[in-house]
């Protein structure tokens, strides 16, 4: 319940559209769309703006069912300053949260906010 609050004071609609793809309406642009592709021992976050040229990333690599490292997240200049990592980085951790998974925050941003968001100690690996 705390992470749909928390994604929802986000802009964020936690009800799946088709697939696993959350939808945040962006004031200046529409709707940002986040999806998940999944291999066997990766994984990816990829973030779309309809109209904007891009797309934002975040790389997962899977230890074991339960644990995950989130390896790199990427916003291209076109999509900055529209709060597309940190829509990333929710996802990853709402994600982490229903699979009861966690999170080895190896990459610099995710590491910065599991700072900023006490909230996310419940997915991520110290």
């Amino acid at each position: 319940i705390k992470s749909a609050v928390a994604l929802n004071s986000l802009g964020i609609n936690i009800a799946r559209s088709i697939g696993p793809a959350f939808e945040r309406r962006d004031m200046t642009e529409g709707t940002l769309t986040i999806s998940y592709q999944d291999s066997e021992t990766k994984g990816r976050y990829v973030a779309l703006i309809p109209g904007v040229e891009g797309e934002g990333e975040l790389t997962v690599s899977k230890v074991s069912d339960v644990l995950i490292i989130a390896d790199h997240t990427h916003v291209p200049a076109s999509l900055r300053g529209r709060g597309v990592a940190i829509a990333l980085a929710e996802r990853l951790v709402a994600d982490a949260r229903e699979k009861g998974q966690r999170i080895v925050p190896l990459c610099p941003f995710v590491r910065s906010q599991a700072l900023r968001h006490p909230d996310w100690a419940d997915v991520i690996q110290t």
